[in-house]
């Protein structure tokens, strides 16, 4: 059976082909549109799942869709109706997109393909619930038989939070909590308030946020406010939101700026402008209230489902300084979050979702499903580009590459297939000396031109992560965990308050990018590098050689290597 998975219109569009139970082909389309972010239809992502597979859209089974259009736009006139006279600027920019594109999405999507393939595409379409495609993603892939499944995002149809069981292979709902009072728009409105971008840079917050002083009055007094007006938290986690401060219920705007100004007594932060201590601690003031409830929220699982195993997905799970302590807590044995549990990961997760009612398994699972480039391409490319470069058997690249890190050299790394989802898993990675001082505030400002609060992530033998960790396997970067302090000769990769969100590769997983830390492992001692994704702020992923070349060309990086070429400046 063969299945194409579709997320899009919201953020992060993305494909996904699914054949016989294994996910063969995946992408989101910012990674081809060079659109950070891009909410389109995922045009060129679909193209590239069925040339991968040499697949055309005759051979698709059933496309699905993310999310359920008609319950959602329930939700919406609700709102629109609920909040009349406030709500007419909205309804009328609005409800004309719903009319034509997405009441009927059935239709829309049919157009979308047969503009793909030139004639009427005539296969029928399915549509899986928002809080499902993510559960599915995040269960079928954790090989958990049984699991309590925690859902945390903005909102889907009309859901904001779910509580659900995974059990042999089915997924049943318990519990859900319905928009407005969502955790992940509170979390966004404090992006906004603090002058970040919301749906794009709400990780910048969980970044800020050590910064902050916790033990700090001020601090103390935000919390405070965020949970006596701003959100009630109940013992199971559910939340009220005092609707009276926020806009987004029947607005573009996530706030009312003027009483949240009056309420925590500091003006709005305007994009760009300087980070001060204020700002800092209200971070830290929300990352604790989002904390606090996450944790409530998995301790009501863990007494309503009884399992040891927990499988998180939606949008929040992205939060890995949350995550990081709700394992680390022990409340579950076993804690999974997939690669990508954002809306990106739901186009996968709603073909597993169609996938489970054939009883096919799920099996072969990774996170290298982009594309890939052979030898003969990527020196066709370098020679029209008019490159300099020097091709390398694969030890000879190891040994040069190594010898580069150790001298401080930062490095873009293009290797094989590319990863999906959010996270640079050693595919299209930035790579530099983690022992290096001054190697965060020099990737930060001469890299990446990105703030320079901005912590990075350790890469890490697996086999050797318990010395610097207490982290066995963590190979998609969702769990911040403290450095040992007998092991804080890598300062390049821990944040302020100590922690790091490590990758664990081990070579089953990874062998290229294993066998390149091995090598730095034996001529250095140290098994650990600086690894961020490669690209630039405001733009996504590197996904073609030509993307990286770019890249390679307009940042500070000094070194560029594809697959065995090396190529300097």
């Amino acid at each position: 059976m063969t299945i194409l998975g579709i997320s899009a219109y919201y953020h992060d569009s993305a494909a996904a082909l699914l054949i016989d139970g294994k996910v063969v082909a995946a992408s989101c389309e910012e990674r081809f549109s060079r659109i950070k972010h891009d909410k389109n239809f995922p045009k060129n992502a679909i193209l590239f799942c069925l040339e991968y597979a040499h697949k055309n859209l005759n051979d698709i089974d059933y496309v699905v869709f993310y999310e359920k259009p008609f319950i959602k736009f329930e939700r919406i006139l609700k709102s629109f109706m609920l909040y009349t006279p406030k709500s007419i600027g909205t309804f009328i920019s609005t409800i004309p997109i719903w009319l034509k594109e997405r009441l009927n999405l059935r239709r829309t999507i049919t157009r979308e393909l047969s503009a793909i393939t030139g004639n009427k595409y005539k296969k029928k379409i399915q549509f899986v619930e928002h809080h499902l495609s993510h559960a599915a993603f995040s269960y079928y892939t954790s090989k958990y038989s049984n699991a309590a499944i925690l859902v945390i995002d903005a909102v889907g149809e009309t859901a904001t939070t779910s509580i659900m069981e995974g059990k042999n292979d089915e997924i049943v709902c318990i519990k859900q909590q319905h928009f407005p009072n969502s955790l992940g728009l509170l979390y966004s409105a404090f992006t906004y308030f603090l002058g970040f971008a919301v749906n794009s840079d709400e990780y910048k917050i969980m970044g800020l946020a050590p910064y902050g002083n916790l033990k700090d009055p001020q601090t103390k007094k935000f919390i405070d406010i965020i949970t006596h007006d701003l959100v009630e938290i109940a013992d199971d986690g559910g939340i009220i939101l005092n609707t009276k401060y926020f806009a987004f219920m029947y607005s573009i705007r996530m706030i009312h700026d003027k009483k949240w100004e009056k309420l925590f007594d500091i003006k709005r932060r305007e994009e760009g402008s300087s980070i001060n201590l204020t700002h800092k601690n209200l971070a830290a003031a929300i990352q604790f209230v989002t904390e606090i409830i996450i944790f409530k929220l998995a301790k009501h699982a863990k007494e309503i489902i009884h399992s040891d195993n927990l499988c998180i997905s939606g949008g929040c799970a992205l939060n890995c300084a949350a995550m990081g302590k709700l394992k680390n807590s022990g409340l579950f044995k076993n804690i999974y979050i997939p690669f990508a549990p954002g809306d990106d990961g739901a186009a996968i997760g709603s073909a597993l979702a169609i996938n489970a009612l054939s009883g096919q398994k799920v099996y072969d699972f990774s996170p290298y499903l982009g594309p890939e480039y052979i030898e003969s391409k990527i020196k066709k490319i370098l020679l029209n580009e008019n490159i300099t470069f020097t091709s390398y058997s694969t030890e000879d690249l190891l040994n040069q590459v190594i010898m580069l890190l150790d001298k401080g050299k930062i490095i873009g790394w293009f290797q094989s297939r590319m990863e999906f989802g959010p996270r640079a898993l050693g595919n299209r990675s930035i790579l530099a000396d983690a022992r290096k001082q001054n190697m965060k505030d020099l990737v930060n400002a001469r890299v990446k031109f990105r703030e320079s609060f901005r912590p990075f992530a350790p890469a890490i033998l697996e086999e050797k992560a318990m010395e610097f960790f207490n982290e066995r396997h963590s190979p998609y970067m969702m769990f911040n965990c403290k450095v040992f302090d007998s092991k804080q000769n890598v300062p390049a990769i821990i944040h302020i308050d100590g922690s790091a969100r490590v990758q664990t590769v081990s070579k089953r997983e990874n062998r290229v990018f294993h066998n390149l830390l091995e090598a730095f492992y034996k001529q250095t001692g140290c098994p650990v590098l600086l690894n961020t994704s490669f690209n630039v702020m405001g733009e996504p992923i590197v996904c073609t050689p030509i993307d990286a070349i770019k890249t390679f060309r307009q940042s500070g990086i000094d070194i560029l290597v594809i697959n065995n070429f090396i190529i300097t400046k």
